[in-house]
Parts: structure tokens; sequence; C-alpha cells
């Protein structure tokens, strides 16, 4: 007899206050899962202290201890949700995995990551936060941003198109769409003077792939870092040391365990989900654990696609080069000359699956807010640098940026919310 799927997801409240809340997952195990996983928890605002992960190729069992950012009130029976949407479906017959059915479940997940784009259209009187406040608002809603043309004009008017998609895909029925306006003139108030909302058609949502091309400079700056440089972003880094990530043979006959020891940041446990999943790498036991100081131990046993060790030198090399990069500089942030204007500029790397990293616009509004600058010009969209896709958000600032010293400050700023650094 089958496990009833609503058993794959527990999650336990703390017994004593300030304690973390454990979620457990324990369903049919698929490459990637962890990653999917930590993804969830990341777009509810949630940090991972600690974790645990074993599986046998075929059933795993993920422990995470988890803690809200700032006080965020969480909506626990909605994270249990979505957890157990990630997680692969089990046959009746007998509990284990079938793995025709897992190939059906990948299958279907991929065609699920093209879902309907709509463009929201909404015009309103431009004020202090309001682009960070009407995000807020689609991310409660679970409208997934991805494309956004913010222009203001000169007297204060401010028409926003907005290309959002739905994880609860209800969004061309009526009622949602009513929800979502009435919930944006809730924050908005009589300032809105318009608010529509319609399915985008091929030629309007082909132009999430039309962005121009980044100036070279910026590409330069951004992009082609190395690691013995101090601050990558620009800002003051919190750690005078660069990731230690080393790999070690001699412990496993079967097993590859990789070792790292890293400064902690918002979402940490996810990039090192997401570079595994995107070098198709299965962990079969895995630890982590941050201190109260902000210092994090990982330790994962590995093995590829074949089932075996990672061996050869230089894959051990890129791999572990490939760690170090994105655990200390997992997002891009800079500020630049735009002619006569102030340009802020983020990049994050998407997932093979297509996926980018959840709340990136969010915590960009909510730091330019909570440094009191506005935003006339707002743009989001895909780049390929390299060998690797990268989300890129590119926010025209208002006139009063123009002094280095304030640059820095946005930089420094933007960099801090991003990375969950106090």
């Amino acid at each position: 007899m089958g496990i009833p799927c609503d058993d794959f997801v527990l999650i336990r409240a703390p017994e004593t206050p300030g304690d973390p809340t454990v979620v457990t997952v324990n369903c049919p195990d698929k490459t990637g899962l962890g990653c999917d996983l930590c993804r969830i928890i990341l777009f509810f605002g949630l940090s991972v202290v600690r974790g645990d992960v074993s599986t046998d190729g075929k059933w795993c069992y993920l422990v995470f201890w988890v803690a809200s950012r700032g006080g965020k009130a969480i909506r626990w029976s909605l994270l249990k949700k979505r957890l157990l949407g990630a997680c692969p479906a089990a046959t009746s017959a007998s509990g284990l995995y079938n793995y025709y059915y897992r190939q059906q479940q990948e299958e279907m997940l991929l065609r699920e990551q093209q879902p309907k784009v709509f463009l929201l259209k909404f015009c309103c009187y431009d004020r202090m936060g309001l682009l960070h406040d009407v995000t807020q608002v689609l991310c409660e809603l679970e409208l997934t941003i991805r494309r956004v043309k913010v222009s203001t004009t000169p007297d204060g008017r401010v028409m926003d198109l907005f290309f959002i998609t739905d994880t609860r895909e209800l969004l061309h029925t009526k009622k949602r769409k009513d929800e979502t306006c009435e919930q944006l003139r809730s924050v908005l108030g009589d300032s809105m003077t318009s608010c529509d909302i319609e399915l985008a058609s091929e030629e309007i949502a082909s132009c999430l792939q039309a962005s121009p091309l980044l100036p070279p400079e910026t590409t330069e700056e951004m992009f082609n870092l190395d690691l013995s440089i101090e601050s990558p972003t620009g800002a003051h880094h919190p750690s005078s040391t660069t990731p230690s990530v080393t790999v070690d043979n001699s412990l496993s006959p079967s097993h590859t365990l990789v070792q790292v020891l890293c400064r902690d940041h918002k979402g940490l446990l996810y990039d090192i989900m997401r570079t595994l999943k995107d070098y198709k790498i299965q962990i079969s036991y895995g630890r982590f654990y941050a201190s109260y100081k902000g210092n994090c131990e990982i330790d994962l046993f590995i093995v590829q696609t074949d089932g075996k060790k990672i061996v050869d030198p230089s894959k051990q090399k890129e791999l572990c080069d490939r760690l170090r990069m994105e655990l200390f500089s997992p997002l891009r942030v800079t500020v630049v000359n735009r002619g006569p204007d102030t340009e802020l500029l983020v990049a994050n790397p998407v997932e093979l699956s297509g996926k980018g990293r959840p709340l990136v616009f969010y915590d960009i509004t909510l730091a330019l807010k909570m440094l009191h600058t506005r935003v006339f010009l707002a743009e989001i969209g895909r780049h390929v640098i390299g060998d690797t896709e990268w989300e890129v958000y590119r926010v025209l600032l208002d006139d009063d940026c123009e002094l280095s010293t304030a640059r820095n400050k946005i930089v420094e700023g933007v960099t801090k919310m991003l990375m969950g650094w106090e």
C-alpha cells in the first residue's frame, strides 16, 4: 500500500519560542529535488539554519530547520502545499518509486515551466516606495514577475506593465483578476486610476526574450570576476576570505565528499543545490549547519549521474571553482552611467530548468524604498553571458543619485538586502 501524499511533508512548530521550525520531506527522490525545495523555502522568506539530507537513489529523507527572516508571518499551510507540489509521486501498488512514472513527472514539470504569461497594466500617481508596494502585493498573491516596464511621466504619473505568471494557475478567471486589482487598489488607494489584466499574446510575450544587449563595459565589470577581488559587488564584503570548497574521495568507497566552509547569506543552501542540479549531481547524504556567528559548514556525499564518484581531477576542480564563485558572489550588483542618468543593475544566474532566483525584484525595490530612492524606469530581461543565462534587473534611478557616495550607498544597501546581511 502506498504512502499518502500528504505525509510526504510534515511541518513541526518549535517547542520553544525563537527556535526554528522543522520541515521534514520524506518522498520519492529525483535529481534536483533539494534545489526545488530550497527555492520554495526561500520564496516564503525562510532561512535554513540547519539541514540533513539522505537518499538511496529512490527514496529521500530531508529535514530543514527554518527560521523567518525579519519576523515575517509565514503561511505554513500554503508552504506545505507548495512543497508537496514539488515532490514526485509514488506508486500506489508498492510504495516504491516507479521510474517510468518518474520520467512522466519530469516531462510534465518541464512543460509546466512554460506557464501562461499575463500582462498586468495599471496607471497611478507616483510616490516613494510605490514599486515595492506593488511588488509585495504580487508576491503575496503568488504572482511571479517575469518582466516589468515601469515609466514615470514629468507630471508624476506612472504607467506600469508587469508580465506575470500565476503559481495558482487561476489568473484566467475573473475572480482571480478582480482579487489582484482589488489588492492593488487597497494598497495604492485613489492614486490608482486604472487596472487591467489580459493574457499576453505570443507576440507580446516574445518580448520577454527581446531585451537590449548589455553595454560591454557592464558585462566586463559584472560577470568577469576574480575570486581574489575582495568585494565583487562594490560593497563591503562581510568576510575577508573566499569560501573554501574541497573534495575528498578517501572517506567513502562509493561517494565523493564535498566540504564547504563559507559565510552565510540568504539562499545559501539554494545556491549550492541549484549548482549541483545544473551539474546533474545526486546528493546521497548531506549535512548543513549555520552558526550564530554567521559561518556555515556543509558536508555533501555526492555521485554523478552514472552513480559513481568524481575521480577526474579536472571535473573536481571545475565543480569546486563553480561552487566557490556561486557562494562568493551569487548575485552581481553595480551602478553605472546611462547617458546623463544613473542605472542600477542586478544579475542572478538562471537554473538550466529556466527558473530564476525568487524575490530578487522584491528585495531590490525594498532596499531602494529604505534608501528613499525613487525609480524612474525598471526592466527585467534575460541574457546569455558565456555559458550561463542571467536574469538582469535594470533600474533607472532618480536624478538625485549622481554623486559617487550615493551610488556606493545604493550598491551596499541593495547587496545587503539581497544577501540578508545586516
